[in-house]
C-alpha cells in the first residue's frame, strides 16, 4: 500500500512579510539585524523557524514554496489595471530577503517557485487540485480567499489571535454553512480593499452570505433578481447597480488552478530535505548560529 504523502504549500510572501512586520515594528531598516554580508535577516528568522516548526507538526514528506511573480505579469492585472494598485512598494529590507530566500531554498533542496501569469494563490491551487486519497495538501497562508480550496484532501493553516487554526473543509461548512466553492461568490459581493476589488457597495457581510446560501452563486443571485426574496427587497437597487462589479469582482476573486508548470510536476520532486543540512545551509547563510528550533 502507498504511503500517504503530505505536502505542505506555503505562501511565501504572506510568511515573509508577516515575520519581517512582526519583527520590524517601530524599527528603522539600520536597526534591523544583519548577516555578516550585511544581509537583512528579521524576516528570515521567521520563516525558516516557520518551515521547520510544520515539517515536524503535520509530519510532512514534501514542501513547496509558491511566490507571487511581478503583479504587471499577471493577467488579472492585465485585464484590469485597478486589481491591486493601491499598494505600495514593499520595502527594500523585505525585497532582499525574499532573494536571500531563495537561494537559501535552493541550497537546501526544497522546491519553490513562481509562475509568470499567475499569483502565489493560483499555483496553491494548482497543488489543491492535485490532492486526493494518496496526496493530502496543507496550505500554510493567513489568506482567507484559499478557503475556495478547501476540500477533503486539502487543508488550511493560518494565524487567529496569535493562534495557529488547522481548518478543514468540515470546518469551513460548519462555519458558513456554504461550500467552498462558493466562497468566491460570497467575495464577489463583498469585495475586498486591500485587492482593490470593488463588490458590490452597500451589500456588507450581513447579506453577502445570506444571499449566497439562497442562491447557490452570483449568476443565479441576478438571474432572480427580479423575484428577489423580500427579504433582500432593501438591496435591489444596490445589487442591480452593482451587477458589473460583481460579475469583475468574482473574475478577480476567483482563484485559477489551471497552472500547467504545477499539474505537470512530480510531486516527489519536492521531498523534504535532511534537517542537518538545513541547518548547515541556514549557518552557512548566517540566520541562525545555533541548532534551528521552531
Amino acid at each position: 500500500m502507498t504511503a500517504m504523502k503530505k505536502l505542505i504549500v506555503i505562501d511565501g510572501f504572506n510568511l515573509l512579510s508577516r515575520g519581517y512586520f512582526a519583527t520590524s515594528y517601530g524599527r528603522p531598516e539600520e536597526e534591523l539585524p544583519v548577516n555578516d554580508k550585511g544581509e537583512y535577516i528579521n524576516a528570515l528568522r521567521v520563516f525558516f523557524a516557520k518551515m521547520n516548526q510544520l515539517e515536524r507538526q503535520l509530519g510532512a514528506s514534501h514542501i513547496s514554496v509558491a511566490w507571487d511573480g511581478k503583479r504587471e505579469d499577471t493577467t488579472r492585472n492585465q485585464q484590469h489595471t485597478f486589481y491591486k494598485a493601491q499598494r505600495k512598494d514593499l520595502p527594500k529590507a523585505l525585497i532582499s530577503q525574499y532573494h536571500t530566500a531563495s537561494t537559501v531554498l535552493n541550497n537546501m533542496g526544497i522546491h519553490h517557485t513562481n509562475v509568470t501569469g499567475f499569483e502565489a494563490d493560483d499555483i496553491i491551487g494548482a497543488f489543491s487540485k492535485r490532492a486526493d486519497e494518496n496526496l493530502h495538501v496543507y496550505m500554510y497562508s493567513n489568506d482567507r480567499d484559499l478557503f475556495q480550496l478547501l476540500n477533503l484532501h486539502t487543508d488550511q493553516l493560518f494565524m487567529k489571535k496569535k493562534q495557529e487554526i488547522h481548518y478543514t473543509v468540515d470546518d469551513f461548512k460548519r462555519d458558513y454553512e456554504i461550500e467552498p466553492y462558493q466562497w468566491v461568490d460570497v467575495k464577489a459581493l463583498l469585495g475586498d480593499p486591500s485587492d482593490n476589488i470593488p463588490g458590490c457597495p452597500g451589500v456588507g457581510e450581513k447579506a453577502a452570505l445570506p444571499l449566497i446560501k439562497q442562491y447557490v452563486t452570483v449568476e443565479e443571485l441576478y438571474e432572480k433578481l427580479d423575484e428577489l426574496d423580500p427579504l433582500f427587497k432593501r438591496y435591489y437597487k444596490k445589487l442591480a447597480a452593482g451587477e458589473e462589479n460583481v460579475k469583475i469582482s468574482k473574475e478577480l476573486a476567483a482563484i485559477d488552478p489551471e497552472v500547467k508548470e504545477i499539474l505537470e510536476l512530480d510531486i516527489d520532486e519536492l521531498g523534504v530535505s535532511d534537517p542537518e543540512l538545513r541547518q548547515e545551509v541556514l549557518e552557512e547563510a548566517g540566520i541562525v548560529k545555533a541548532p534551528f528550533g521552531g
